[in-house]
């Protein structure tokens, strides 16, 4: 069997799209993705994802990352990243929940994510940054 044979997770997609009624955008044809949620004068709000279809590893990582956002919640923590290191955490437990053990290219993304979003997060006056997140600062900061 090819390693890298697609999976199916269809289902994983589904259980998501009714846990965390999401709506997907489009699905991006590139590894990025975005999460964000609409809100309505009736009192209605939408939460909306954009991710790469998850076919493989990284491309369901990238996925369940954009879930996390609404599953953890926009406004729970108070720098973004530290949202950002929080969904990622989410999204590698859900990976494992589901039996699929992160591969060297997620745990990859995972590292240069939160070291670009750290990075920012000091190019824009941040000094202070929790115990998780001191790992990921610049060598330089």
């Amino acid at each position: 069997m090819n390693s890298l044979r697609m999976k199916d997770y269809a289902w994983i997609i589904e259980q998501m799209k009714q846990r965390y009624e999401l709506r997907v955008r489009r699905w991006r044809s590139h590894m990025s993705g975005c999460a964000w949620r609409v809100y309505y004068h009736d009192g209605r709000a939408i939460n909306w994802i954009e991710s790469p279809y998850p076919k493989t590893p990284i491309s369901l990582a990238i996925f369940l990352h954009e879930v996390g956002h609404h599953a953890i919640g926009f406004k729970t923590y108070k720098k973004r990243c530290e949202e950002e290191y929080h969904v990622w955490v989410w999204a590698i437990h859900k990976m494992r929940e589901y039996n699929i053990e992160p591969d060297d290219r997620v745990w990859r993304r995972f590292q240069l994510s939160m070291q670009y979003a750290v990075g920012k997060a000091v190019r824009r006056g941040c000094r202070e940054f929790p115990e998780p997140l001191v790992q990921f600062l610049p060598a330089a900061a």
